[in-house]
């Protein structure tokens, strides 16, 4: 990693040099030092490709939940949510519920609106299947419901297994009468985060967050990643 960011501040700062006279912008120039760093083997394309987001998400939805009051959040444990997790867990005003599968979480959201507190589920978009027959819980019973959910078998996904289901996460959450939203960009996730939470327990309807593969990463197990 710190051989990868010394390459791109070098290769960036010659290229913006190089360029300055012509008045390229910036963003090209920063596009045509990557491509550079592609070409002459600075760094593979695997592995840009697979660069999660440096501005951390993580931090900001762990900052909206306590902000509106959620207090209860579980998790099937997940790679993805990792960082979130574990700000979660060292949050002391915060309670954190370890799941054997995803559905309990949909129960203890249930149960903890009833006792008047807010909960929240974090989840990988292959636990969405586990949820579909008790997703029918909220909505008979017209609770909110808000999910965190990180994709897999999208952008770069090495798993085949992990790609039926993450093509399908959408599609499955929306025909449960789950409103979708989907984040791309790190830069979208605390506004996307903050409506959900908004029409989740305002308006009390079911609500996922899909932060995206592109967002994340893709994983790869064979450089240790979980």
């Amino acid at each position: 990693m710190a051989t990868v960011t010394g390459g791109l501040i070098f290769v960036l700062t010659l290229v913006t040099i190089l360029v300055r006279p012509y008045r390229i912008p910036e963003a090209v120039a920063a596009a045509v030092g990557g491509m550079l760093m592609v070409l002459v083997g600075i760094v593979p394309l695997s592995e840009i490709m697979n660069e999660p987001n440096v501005a951390h998400w993580a931090d900001e939805i762990h900052a909206l939940l306590k902000a509106h009051d959620i207090k209860i959040i579980s998790f099937v444990p997940d790679g993805g949510h990792k960082r979130l997790i574990e700000l979660c867990q060292n949050d002391a005003t915060l309670q954190t519920v370890t799941l054997t599968t995803e559905e309990e979480g949909i129960a203890l959201a249930a149960g903890a609106f009833l006792g008047g507190t807010r909960a929240a589920l974090l989840m990988q978009s292959s636990g969405v299947g586990n949820c579909i027959n008790l997703l029918s819980l909220p909505r008979v019973c017209n609770m909110p419901f808000l999910t965190l959910v990180t994709m897999r078998g999208e952008w770069g996904e090495f798993n085949p297994w992990q790609v039926p289901m993450g093509q399908s996460t959408s599609h499955v959450l929306e025909a449960s009468g789950v409103i979708v939203y989907r984040v791309d960009d790190a830069g979208k996730v605390a506004p996307t985060v903050q409506a959900a939470i908004q029409i989740a327990f305002s308006s009390r309807q079911r609500v996922a967050v899909l932060l995206s593969q592109k967002l994340i990463g893709a994983k790869n197990f064979a450089r240790g990643d979980k």
